[in-house]
């Protein structure tokens, strides 16, 4: 969604290349629950990486991206700002090697996925009592 191009847009603004780390299925049933993922790592991944702007798009699978993010190293640290720098997973294996980590204001407005499928589900039941919702 916008939101999540206009936070990888700014990372990469921040150093010479960008890798998005992604949560693996795995990992995304975890954080968000049964139904989800909507989209297969593997697909998510290759719209990710049509980016023009995101040179390399990794998945992993375990809790937290921490042991990617050491093996990387990278030189800059992108996340958005709902989270304090001090609690963004793999912060302190960045510092530690002379790195950064930067907190990118997220896009005002912008909806993200778990609004937007509340309110296909929210539409869709609206439509099926007969409220005059349209269904596609």
């Amino acid at each position: 969604h916008a939101g999540h191009i206009h936070l990888l847009r700014q990372a990469r603004r921040l150093g010479d290349l960008l890798i998005v780390a992604l949560n693996g299925d795995a990992s995304v049933r975890r954080l968000k629950g049964g139904g989800r993922p909507l989209l297969p790592a593997t697909e998510r991944a290759q719209v990710i990486a049509a980016l023009d702007f995101v040179d390399a798009v990794t998945i992993f699978d375990e809790p937290t991206p921490g042991r990617l993010i050491a093996r990387i190293r990278p030189d800059v640290l992108a996340k958005g700002d709902t989270v304090a720098p001090e609690d963004i997973v793999g912060h302190e294996s960045v510092e530690r090697h002379g790195g950064k980590v930067e907190v990118i204001p997220l896009l005002e407005g912008s909806t993200t996925v778990s609004e937007i499928l509340a309110r296909a589900i929210r539409d869709r039941k609206g439509g099926e009592k007969g409220s005059g919702g349209r269904r596609s």
